[in-house]
């Protein structure tokens, strides 16, 4: 098993425990390549939840380049469910499970197809 396979296991892992999600492999290992390299950085990996530039980024980068979502109040606040959603107080918030998470919120499976 290579280490992004490995990855891929742990955010799936991720998913079921922390965020009672039953996940679709085959969406969560197209959201981790789309990731690219970041996964395995130890500092891009994660999400720093408590950073508002830090969402910033994710809602610019991610939800209006990659998704192309248009701007407006209810991307922050999918961002936001999705966080909750992760649990808080969880202080590794890997970025490819935020991003798989997002998807599903916004319906935006597509995107990867």
């Amino acid at each position: 098993m290579g280490k992004r396979d490995e990855l891929i296991e742990k955010y799936a892992e991720d998913l079921k425990t922390k965020c009672g999600v039953d996940p679709d492999m085959a969406l969560l290992t197209k959201v981790t390549i789309g990731c690219g390299p970041a996964i395995y950085n130890d500092d891009a990996s994660t999400v720093a939840a408590s950073q508002p530039g830090e969402l910033e980024t994710v809602k610019t980068n991610f939800l209006m380049k990659k998704l192309g979502l248009a701007d407006g109040p209810e991307l922050m606040s999918g961002i936001e469910k999705v966080i909750e959603t992760y649990g808080k107080s969880e202080r590794n918030k890997y970025r490819a499970v935020v991003y798989y998470l997002l998807t599903k919120h916004f319906g935006k499976e597509s995107v990867y197809a």
